[in-house]
């Protein structure tokens, strides 16, 4: 089949190159010229603006958007939905909010061009081991576009999760359960490492044994395994973590429709709180902790205690004598 894609990312890239060498005809564009001549040479057929994606493809269309969510998917879609026709079809394979794709889809009925949302799992390892997609819109477009499916995913990897908004509604909850695994695992790891066994334990080694089996298997699992082995960087690397908004979205909607969603909120509070440094929240509750019982405090460039019991404490400090 052939396809329009914009947007050549980390994500959009790989997948016009799975669907390349699947056979399928793909047509690029992204604002960067150097990426659309690396897909060129690697057998896509290249434009350079929109209105040359467009004349290249045939009715009826199908232009699969690989773009961040938000004020440039918008412009790129208005964009698009002037160029194209009644029939055609536009898929946005980014991480939109399944509310935008309701409004999108209403909004294009009106014109006869068809809209789908499709939910895209898979980073960077995608290219090779394919692309979990979610596709949410009319059930007839998603069977047109099942040639394209079947060759972007592994096997029994695409669904169709029903009316428009799904697919990435689907996709924000599969995100949201990503943030409280990850947090998981980060801290189990954080608590091996600070016990007695840390030193001499191999967490690489823990890695791997806990995938032979083990009810804690996963691939992101497989994939500590290689954060920890030799040269990783670990080491090097910032604790700061950043996210990409589906855990917001579904924290609210576990807000709005009165669903616990314990783990996954604190996941994404400890987010916020990897960004911050030396926070005012933290210093107020040392100010208080000093203010009714007379608590140690550490003040900025003094030694403080980091591990085992009184973790937090100064060393060698002494509580305000005011404050006895």
């Amino acid at each position: 089949m052939q396809l329009g894609m914009i947007g050549l990312g980390r994500m959009g890239g790989n997948m016009a190159r799975r669907l390349i060498k699947a056979g399928h005809n793909i047509v690029v564009y992204d604002r960067t010229p150097e990426k659309v001549k690396e897909m060129e040479s690697e057998g896509a057929v290249a434009s350079y603006s929109l209105e040359e994606l467009i004349q290249k493809l045939k009715a009826p269309r199908i232009v699969w958007f690989m773009l961040p969510a938000g004020d440039i998917t918008e412009k790129f879609i208005a964009d698009v939905t002037k160029l194209i026709s009644k029939g055609d079809i536009i898929v946005e394979g980014g991480n939109s909010p399944y509310k935008d794709d309701i409004r999108r889809f209403e909004e294009l009925k009106k014109t006869g061009i068809h809209y789908v949302d499709a939910g895209v799992s898979g980073g960077i390892w995608g290219l090779k081991l394919g692309y979990c997609t979610m596709v949410g819109g009319e059930q007839e477009i998603f069977k047109h576009m099942e040639p394209i499916l079947k060759d972007l995913t592994p096997k029994d990897g695409y669904m169709y999760c029903g009316k428009p908004g799904a697919g990435h509604f689907v996709k924000m909850i599969h995100n949201a359960i990503e943030y409280g695994l990850m947090e998981a695992y980060a801290e189990g790891f954080e608590i091996l490492k600070a016990s007695p066994y840390g030193e001499k334990l191999d967490l690489k080694q823990v890695s791997h044994l806990w995938n032979q089996g083990s009810v804690v298997r996963s691939w992101l699992l497989e994939l500590l395994e290689n954060v920890f082995d030799s040269g990783s960087g670990l080491d090097e690397l910032q604790g700061y973590v950043e996210d990409s908004g589906e855990a917001r979205w579904t924290v609210k909607e576990a807000i709005d429709t009165g669903v616990s969603a314990d783990v996954i909120t604190a996941s994404l509070y400890k987010r916020f709180n990897s960004r911050q440094k030396d926070a005012f929240s933290n210093r107020i509750l040392a100010a208080l902790r000093r203010e009714f019982g007379g608590h140690a405090v550490a003040r900025k460039g003094e030694d403080v205690k980091t591990s085992g019991a009184g973790a937090g404490t100064v060393k060698h400090a002494e509580a305000d004598k005011k404050h006895k």
